[in-house]
């Protein structure tokens, strides 16, 4: 008797194993052993780099790295709107609170504070509710389980194992909106784990080639090392043309006197794009002065304004 063909669609493939994984990922480290030296050493020289200049520095990195992952997420905040809402907490009339909340959050967990390998929860600002049903798994066990799974890659270098992490991140569970931006601070955070003075390393700056999924963990890899290597590059170049652009303003606005033209250059030091307002608050100078030493740098070619407009103006140093 002739045996019926089986049109039934074939069933879901089973998942790999957590070993089979990390086995997978340690073979792709292997085979990328020199991408991964020259993105280390990258990341070594923005962290030496940093270790020595101002505090300002990194504060000014974190800003255009979370500003660059907001596009990468979708939510696409520019630098002058993420400086508005952090530093006097302005919303424009087009501008999304929970999308301006989570940049926010991404600069300040790019800033400081314990990292996410030491609670994860906290460091993403989520925690289960109250009314949990009992047939939902709990976020804290999928995130421990993710924090597990991490810790089991140990012996990869913190780059690779920062990798790992981002791209098992929805496998994990861990995805809900917003969970990108999440997953990539997460990661930047795991790649530094060890500097000194980088907080965070630059995972979007200068494209974010290196967050595309898709492909095997070692073509995962590469493209992740290729846009560490990047992204740090970039990091670099930046800090090269502020301390130049800090040392030329230094010289020039000498014979001014009072507090206010050195804590207006390290406001401008720290905040990619500065508005009087901002410059006010932070400075805690007068809007006459803040005004005057901003009109005197525009003058003499030190700052130049990039909003083109009669009000709510900005300025950003000229380098």
């Amino acid at each position: 008797m002739e045996e019926e063909p089986d049109y039934l669609p074939p069933g879901p493939r089973a998942e790999p194993c957590e070993t089979e994984v990390l086995d997978d990922w340690r073979k792709a480290e292997a085979g990328q052993a020199a991408r991964l030296a020259r993105a280390a050493g990258r990341l070594g020289a923005l962290d030496d780099r940093l270790r020595r200049g101002p505090e300002g520095w990194r504060h000014r990195l974190a800003l255009i790295e979370a500003a660059d992952l907001s596009w990468f997420a979708g939510d696409r905040i520019g630098p002058d709107r993420l400086a508005l809402w952090i530093s006097m907490r302005l919303l424009g009339v087009q501008d999304d609170t929970a999308a301006l909340a989570r940049v926010g959050w991404a600069v300040r967990r790019l800033t400081g504070g314990p990292g996410p390998e030491v609670d994860l929860s906290a460091f993403l600002d989520r925690r289960d509710p109250e009314n949990l049903a009992d047939a939902a798994e709990p976020f804290a066990d999928r995130a421990g389980g993710w924090l597990d799974l991490t810790a089991q890659a140990s012996e990869l270098h913190p780059i690779t194992r920062a990798c790992l992490g981002f791209h098992l991140w929805s496998l994990a569970g861990l995805g809900q909106q917003g969970d990108r931006m999440e997953a990539a601070v997460t990661a930047a955070r795991i790649a530094a784990s060890e500097g000194k003075g980088a907080v965070f390393a630059p995972l979007a700056m200068g494209g974010a080639g290196g967050l595309r999924v898709g492909g095997l963990p070692v073509d995962r890899l590469a493209r992740w090392l290729d846009g560490v290597e990047t992204a740090c590059l970039t990091a670099m170049r930046h800090l090269d043309d502020v301390e130049a652009w800090a040392a030329r303003a230094e010289a020039e606005m000498m014979p001014l006197s009072g507090k206010t033209p050195p804590s207006l250059r390290a406001v401008l030091i720290e905040w990619p794009v500065v508005s009087a307002p901002m410059a006010e608050a932070l400075t805690g100078a007068s809007r006459a002065a803040v005004q005057r030493n901003l009109a005197w740098m525009e003058t003499r070619g030190l700052i130049r304004e990039v909003t083109g407009q009669g009000r709510f103006r900005m300025w950003r140093i000229a380098t």
